[in-house]
């Protein structure tokens, strides 16, 4: 058979394939059933796989289980009642006691190459820097732990015994630890007061390695509202990926997550602007100052609610943050996990899941939609040529909720409506939609539109100005 009559077959089985997919609301792709979400309530939740299975774990000792990042098992709610500890208020009695709280914060579970889980817990008063950074070891992930001690303070004196200065060095609170691309184990920490810090640590002890005080700053300071640092490298891209909260975490403090990169685990990391992180910080002997710090940072998700037509519950989020992020090597599919507030629920909080993706230029974007099991696939311009309502997601830290223009993407590539500009989808699915001449690169997937129960498409992408848009078809 001559080469090309084998390519006319090919074409030829490839058209009578993609003919036979399953259809719904006119997508060929994969068809999705409506979940069956079982909610969850962790905040600040951290990820970590282990057992077939992902645990999250968050502040108060609140311990949650999934198969599948659909369906939520609560496992331990709270310090009074939690299954981690046999006796936590008097093994973890050193902290509780120098940091004058009865709880703790942001916790994260890390395997070390010894296969026992490694459980860093944090106290803090609150209303001012008196918190401690310890942590506790068990052979399984769901405990008990024993504890080894606290490693870290802040609030009276410094490591070097000097009057601690809160405008300039850290909280000792939120910290994640992971092993880099080359097998070294680091500490990222830190919220609010001095700013985000990192250390390298020993992975034979868990604890830092020496001489390094609190480590090296990356970003930060003057009591800016930044917190939640995680960090998640990707091997295509070569970039290490800081995510933080910026803003304040109750439903008026216009919490939302940021990104931005790295070539190597410490810095310095850079937003898609180009910009040094290490100036992301207040002015001089402010607090809470928003307006220095909002330009900082790739935003990738804030305040939104779609308003749609039919009475839904929670329609959009409030003061989406502190998140943490994994890799499913087998799935390929990279996922972002955080709480989230929404519109008339006041401080109610859930876990929300989505899958997100890397763009062309090299920055994440959250699916608009979380997640229900989908997976990219190739689309056809017929399969998205439609009408979406589109969230511009801004730099801003406000308490304003974003709301929807309605655009119409037409076949020809033009977009018309509230808004007007162009799109286009490459063969590689690299998205690119341009409105108000402002470019905005990421991706189109079909995913589960939960306030509409049905199968709809969806875009996302990121602007050169680190700003994200959500894409939602109607």
């Amino acid at each position: 058979m001559n080469k090309r009559r084998l390519f006319y077959l090919l074409v030829l089985n490839t058209v009578f394939f993609v003919s036979s997919c399953s259809m719904k609301n006119g997508i060929v792709d994969q068809v999705l059933e409506e979940p069956d979400f079982k909610e969850v309530s962790v905040h600040d939740p951290s990820v970590i796989y282990a057992d077939d299975q992902y645990y999250i774990i968050g502040s108060h000792l609140s311990l949650a289980s999934s198969k599948d990042l659909i369906h939520w098992n609560k496992l331990s709610e709270n310090v009074e009642s939690n299954t981690l500890f046999d006796n936590v208020k008097v093994e973890l009695a050193e902290s509780f006691n120098y940091a004058e709280t009865d709880t703790l914060w942001a916790s994260d579970i890390v395997q070390l190459a010894d296969g026992r889980y490694y459980l860093y817990y944090c106290a803090c008063e609150g209303s001012s820097p008196l918190s401690t950074l310890g942590v506790a070891i068990s052979d399984t992930i769901e405990g008990p732990y024993k504890d080894q001690g606290v490693f870290l303070k802040s609030g009276t004196t410094n490591l070097q015994g000097e009057q601690f200065n809160p405008s300039d060095e850290p909280n000792v609170i939120d910290p994640h630890v992971f092993y880099d691309n080359e097998g070294k184990l680091w500490m990222v920490y830190g919220s609010y007061s001095g700013g985000i810090f990192i250390l390298e640590m020993d992975e034979n002890t868990a604890l830092p390695k020496e001489n390094q005080g609190y480590g090296k700053k990356i970003l930060g300071g003057n009591h800016s509202r930044i917190e939640a640092p995680y960090i998640l490298y990707n091997k295509e891209t070569k970039y290490y990926y800081l995510f933080l909260s910026f803003g304040g975490l109750d439903a008026d403090g216009g919490y939302n997550i940021r990104v931005a990169r790295s070539k190597t685990p410490d810095g310095p990391y850079l937003d898609s602007e180009n910009q040094d992180m290490i100036s992301a910080k207040g002015t001089e002997g402010s607090f809470f100052d928003d307006t220095a710090i909002e330009g900082f940072g790739s935003k990738l998700i804030g305040n939104y609610q779609f308003n749609n037509s039919k009475e839904t519950e929670k329609d959009g989020y409030i003061s989406p943050g502190h998140n943490s992020a994994y890799y499913n090597t087998k799935e390929n599919k990279y996922f972002i996990i955080f709480h989230a507030r929404f519109p008339d629920y006041d401080e109610y909080h859930e876990v929300r899941t989505h899958q997100m993706f890397f763009n062309e230029s090299g920055w994440p974007v959250i699916a608009p939609l979380r997640y229900s099991g989908e997976t990219i696939d190739h689309y056809t311009d017929d399969q998205i040529e439609g009408e979406y309502k589109i969230i511009n997601h801004g730099k801003d830290i406000s308490s304003k909720i974003k709301t929807p223009s309605l655009i119409h993407l037409k076949e020809n590539g033009s977009i018309k409506g509230d808004l007007n500009g162009s799109w286009s989808l490459d063969e590689n699915m690299n998205a690119v939609v341009i409105i108000d001449n402002h470019k905005y690169y990421g991706v189109f997937i079909s995913q589960w539109d939960e306030y509409n129960t049905k199968q709809t498409m969806a875009f996302s992408g990121m602007s050169e100005e680190g700003i994200a848009i959500f894409g939602i078809k109607n």
